[in-house]
């Protein structure tokens, strides 16, 4: 069995953290993904659309087992606790939040609900990971300090591992451009950000996984090769039995092929879509009103076109009502290699013992 030091620290079986996946619900898969003997997290963006997507909240909500009418502090207070009595004993989990200024009041809301109901020890125990994401660590150090959790961060550059560090974060996650929907600016990919990331960040006292384009055995083997502690996976949890996402997403995953993905804007900077007829047209339209998302500038989100903004939100309820047509979903690189929808426990099992082979391997394949 494969023990780093990031299954040493978070307290599990296997160096893999199943992704937040926001706006979207994923209380269902982060509580598979834990039972699993992996880190499970949940999603805490989806009270967000409560007035621009009612279809996401609605999902948001029933997967919480919380209530429309709820406030937003309840519907994760009632998230967590749904995940904390259906994890098994022993196992852990935690939340990814968003971070950025202009989900600040969102994060807030996280925040309070994560103080309350760790106030219970049992809880506290097992829920007592946080990773915060698209945005600044460093405005967030004080809250982590006082609850005493384990802090990890996702990034796509050498700029924002510098603040992380500067910050008190654990575990830097870097995010290579292959990832699924929320995804960089600049396109450095993996093969080149996780590696300079381990060389300039890694120490006694701070960890680094990687995330983007992770999705089996072969994947994990190398980004433990490249010096990672772990790894996160987004798309390969999404296409599994218990998760959340509704069956025509699922269905589009497994249908992508060669080059079956995407880059055109997002709910936060671009985002990699799966190619669909609506998210070409996206695409399209993207490149005309939104440059930046193309060249590497961020655009100012104010002067965005609400046609762009529209449309994503359009293109992803069909997909929830399954509207092939008009379908928009987002999904990592990965996608193309992806061709089945196992069971959460089968999968990590199946990954972590062939990256085991893996590794074991090398030393009598090739002459040391």
């Amino acid at each position: 069995m494969i023990k780093t030091r990031l299954t040493e620290l978070v307290g599990i079986k296997y160096p893999i953290i199943q992704a937040g996946m926001g706006p979207f619900p994923v209380t269902s898969l982060c509580i598979a993904a834990s039972n699993a003997g992996c880190l499970g997290l949940c999603s805490t963006f989806g009270t967000t659309s409560r007035k621009s997507n009612p279809v996401v909240f609605e999902d948001f909500c029933k997967q919480a087992h919380a209530e429309l009418s709820d406030d937003d502090v309840t519907i994760f207070k009632k998230m967590f606790m749904r995940i904390y009595n259906e994890t098994n004993e022993g196992t852990v989990f935690g939340a990814n939040v968003m971070v950025s200024a202009e989900v600040r009041e969102n994060a807030m809301n996280v925040m309070a609900a994560i103080k309350e109901v760790r106030k219970d020890p049992a809880v506290a125990e097992r829920f007592k990971v946080l990773v915060t994401t698209a945005g600044d660590p460093v405005p967030w150090a004080g809250f982590v300090k006082e609850q005493g959790m384990i802090w990890m961060h996702v990034f796509p550059g050498v700029r924002t591992a510098a603040r992380c560090k500067k910050a008190g974060v654990q575990v830097l996650i870097a995010s290579g451009h292959e990832g699924g929907f929320h995804t960089a600016w600049q396109p450095v990919h993996s093969m080149t950000l996780l590696p300079d990331i381990v060389e300039k960040f890694s120490d006694e006292n701070t960890l680094v996984c990687g995330t983007g384009g992770y999705c089996d055995a072969k994947s994990l083997a190398a980004a433990l090769a490249m010096g990672a502690d772990g790894v996160q996976m987004g798309t390969r949890f999404l296409a599994t039995e218990e998760s959340d996402f509704c069956d025509l997403w699922k269905k589009l995953v497994l249908d992508c092929g060669d080059g079956g993905t995407l880059i055109a804007r997002g709910f936060v900077g671009p985002a990699r879509w799966l190619r669909t007829p609506a998210a070409q047209k996206h695409a399209y339209n993207t490149a005309k009103d939104a440059p930046g998302s193309y060249v590497g500038v961020p655009d100012d989100f104010t002067k965005i076109p609400m046609d762009l903004l529209i449309a994503e939100r359009t293109g992803v309820a069909a997909t929830y009502n399954g509207d092939a047509e008009n379908a928009m979903a987002g999904a990592g690189e990965c996608a193309q290699r992806i061709t089945d929808l196992p069971s959460c426990g089968d999968m990590v099992k199946r990954i972590a013992e062939e990256a085991e082979e893996i590794i074991c391997g090398l030393k009598s394949k090739y002459i040391c």
